[in-house]
């Protein structure tokens, strides 16, 4: 039986992938519905880790044996056992002959901050893995693979490829980069006003919709804002409400530095948790920010940093929440130069719109067609 057979979705052009399988069509489309089945309780697992691995990928792993799921794992930590590793010590015992690894990224072959899980693959005897994504690094692209071929481990690779890429679209752009993904949120009325006042307790979006931002809050690694920001709203920016939630760094631009000494960023319990940068540019402080190992940016505000990010073409993914009200007033929700036309303007694609209490909640991917971005950029966001 050949070692590797064609993937069952749109497949990373790499040159190396083999499709020596696919002469098999109906091995092909058994294994396919069997693989996805199994890869979309791999994918429900790694989702266990949003938010808790950084800089590390999110991965699950499971293994099935006679068509049941044995054993679970999922990468819970940076330092801490790898998915695939956490299944095999979930499973408690030896491998049967016939069970099968589902993992949602290849395996590392290399050693980090953990032993390679290759080599704990191999000497656990697993003789078939299936895996979903494939590490985006070019260094250790299909390397993994080659490993687990070559001790004789039939593999199978992009079941659910476009899921499993996007479940580490942060993570793909920094390594491919060293840039975080910025993800560009605001709540604003139907009119796109931020308008409201500091001393006022009513909010523009509803409860439902302020405990989702909690929960994409609970999924980056850092919120940033600007200056204006601080002085007006004096925000928290911490993720509240969800148990276990790592607090995400909470970052100030600031051109002259002047700020409040009492703000709560700089004096409540995560004050350790606050980077304020002067006199830098967003793509300066973005750039700083990957050094230090973040690997996604939340861009809260206000309405003259979002339009600055959106004018640099800094802005990876957009979620918007609209209120159900109208304000009208002059603070835009996405201020600065703006788009020269409508065919200059930025698009965005994978748009969802999903009904969060009384508020709208739109999710898309900024794609900027009159400007080139690197192909590698492309490969890793969803199509």
């Amino acid at each position: 039986m050949h070692n590797i057979a064609r993937s069952y979705t749109r497949p990373p052009k790499t040159g190396w992938l083999s499709t020596v399988a696919a002469d098999i069509p109906s091995a092909r489309m058994k294994f396919a519905r069997t693989d996805e089945q199994f890869m979309r309780a791999a994918l429900a697992e790694a989702k266990q880790g949003w938010g808790r691995t950084s800089p590390n990928p999110v991965v699950g792993a499971i293994l099935v044996c006679r068509g049941r799921i044995v054993a679970r794992g999922h990468h819970a930590r940076a330092g801490g056992p790898h998915a695939e590793i956490a299944s095999l010590h979930d499973l408690g015992g030896p491998v049967a002959s016939d069970a099968t690894l589902y993992v949602t990224l290849e395996p590392c072959s290399t050693t980090g901050r953990t032993p390679p899980c290759t080599k704990a693959i191999i000497d656990a005897g697993v003789r078939t893995v299936v895996i979903g994504a494939l590490d985006v690094n070019p260094r250790h692209s299909g390397r993994g693979i080659s490993e687990l071929q070559n001790a004789g481990i039939v593999v199978r690779t992009g079941v659910l490829a476009s899921e499993s890429l996007r479940l580490n679209e942060a993570f793909n752009k920094w390594i491919l980069t060293r840039r975080p993904l910025v993800v560009a949120k605001c709540g604003m009325s139907l009119d796109g006003r931020l308008n409201r006042s500091a001393d006022e307790q009513r909010w523009i979006t509803d409860a439902p919709a302020r405990r989702d931002v909690h929960r994409l809050r609970a999924q980056v690694d850092a919120i940033l804002i600007g200056a204006e920001t601080v002085r007006k709203d004096n925000p928290r920016l911490t993720v509240r409400g969800i148990r276990g939630a790592k607090q995400p760094w909470r970052v100030v631009i600031t051109r002259s530095g002047v700020l409040p000494n009492k703000a709560r960023l700089f004096s409540d319990g995560w004050a350790h948790r606050t980077l304020l940068y002067r006199r830098k540019s967003l793509a300066a402080v973005l750039k700083d920010l990957g050094r230090r190992e973040i690997v996604s940016v939340l861009l809260e505000g206000g309405g003259r940093l979002l339009g600055a990010a959106l004018d640099s073409g800094l802005v990876d993914k957009v979620q918007i929440y609209l209120g159900p009200i109208l304000t009208g007033g002059g603070v835009a929700a996405f201020a600065g130069r703006g788009a020269i036309s409508t065919q200059a303007a930025e698009h965005l694609e994978e748009v969802t719109y999903t009904q969060v209490g009384q508020s709208i909640r739109i999710t898309g991917y900024v794609r900027r067609p009159s400007r080139k971005r690197g192909n590698k950029l492309r490969n890793f966001l969803p199509r």
